[in-house]
């Protein structure tokens, strides 16, 4: 049996970025995901809106500097228009910052973090490997692995995702509300600038967003019920392109794929205890939310930054995997969590109700506030993290 203070299954954004938050402290690590990340060919169409409090917390563990600027584009303005005539807009510019956040690829960043945790002197690999049993006793837990490796550590965390093993091997619940909806990816090239502007269109069929990326091209998430969503997905490219630019009002003139369009079920997952005896769950193993905010990787980067100030803050002497210990962990998380899964939702069924009237309200709204620079800036500084 091989002896550690932590051990990590998922080493995607999340357990990653913990494992390298921890790379100065006393804590053995042991990381254990079944594949290592790879660099995408092309572009990726998993891409992230990063929020500059957690481009912060990468350039704390020593990630940030090394991502490739030259694929990453800042946004420097946000326009969302409603369903009916609404519109609501941000600049970076008004708020008194640089930029609104930065539009990333997935496995650039995937890549970077897990070359740091390759490189930690506190950190154990385990990969490729899966886990096959989880015992916990009273002090410690006990992970065995497909081929048979047994590791143990005072505290096991959870980054595995949102059909975490995990989770469900500590038989901790998970609350799944699915959407009925799917969200679409994909990458284009556009005829006109971008600008570094971010859209976001409340439509009959869904939300539809233009995130920017180097150069005259755009990623878009489009969030629309199954139905529609599989029939995306079948368009021929020139087609799609069509498609795609139409819903955006050809705001960037003619688009052409870069790649191919994805599809992944959305749904509203809550875990109501995210911590237990030796156990303590990061990322999408905790919770998911509605993609149209961007905030879901955000969520995972601040789990990470809070377990590890937690962790790191310990002293030799102290069991790190005290229930009482890390329940401080999801009273801080709590909150924000929460929060983000409620806006996201009330969000998403406001627009996609359709109470005759509803709609008039709505689209107000989205003017009214955007009428109101003391709002505004409420909300454009809670997204940037500096609430």
């Amino acid at each position: 049996m091989q002896q550690f203070d932590l051990i990590i299954v998922g080493g995607g954004l999340a357990g990653a970025s913990l494992a390298t938050a921890l790379r100065d402290t006393r804590l053995r690590i042991a990381l254990v995901d079944n594949q290592p990340p790879r660099a995408a060919a092309g572009w990726d169409a998993r891409i992230y809106a990063i929020s500059p409090v957690n481009a912060a917390f990468l350039e704390a563990i020593g990630a940030w500097k090394h991502l490739d600027a030259s694929r990453m584009a800042p946004i420097r303005a946000m326009q969302i228009a409603g369903d009916a005539g609404g519109a609501l807009a941000f600049s970076a510019f008004d708020t008194g910052v640089s930029e609104l956040g930065w539009i990333i690829e997935s496995s650039l960043m995937a890549c970077e973090l897990w070359e740091s945790a390759k490189r930690q002197g506190n950190l154990t690999l385990f990969c490729p490997a899966s886990p096959a049993q989880l015992e916990f006793r009273h002090d410690a837990a006990i992970l065995q692995l497909g081929d048979g490796t047994v590791l143990s550590a005072k505290l096991l965390v959870g980054a595995d995702g949102r059909d975490s093993w995990v989770r469900q091997a500590a038989g901790l619940a998970a609350i799944n509300t699915p959407y009925g909806e799917k969200g679409v990816v994909a990458n284009f090239s556009t005829e006109k600038p971008h600008r570094n502007i971010a859209y976001q269109w409340f439509r009959d069929d869904g939300v539809l967003a233009y995130l920017p990326l180097p150069g005259n091209r755009i990623s878009i998430v489009w969030s629309t019920p199954d139905e529609n969503a599989d029939a995306l997905c079948a368009l021929a490219p020139e087609q799609l392109c069509d498609r795609v630019a139409e819903a955006g009002s050809r705001i960037l003139g003619g688009l052409e794929l870069l790649t191919p369009a994805v599809a992944f079920p959305l749904r509203l997952m809550r875990v109501p205890q995210t911590v237990a005896p030796r156990l303590a769950l990061v990322g999408d193993a905790g919770h998911g939310i509605h993609p149209l905010s961007g905030h879901g990787i955000n969520l995972g980067f601040q789990d990470a930054k809070e377990l590890a100030a937690l962790l790191a803050a310990t002293q030799p002497w102290q069991d790190i995997g005290d229930e009482r210990l890390l329940q401080r962990y999801q009273r801080a998380r709590k909150e924000e969590t929460f929060l983000m899964q409620t806006t996201t939702d009330g969000l998403r069924r406001l627009f996609r109700e359709a109470t005759p009237g509803l709609r008039t309200i709505r689209n107000m709204g989205l003017n009214l506030t955007n009428g109101l620079p003391f709002i505004k800036n409420v909300l454009v500084r809670y997204a940037l993290g500096a609430l």
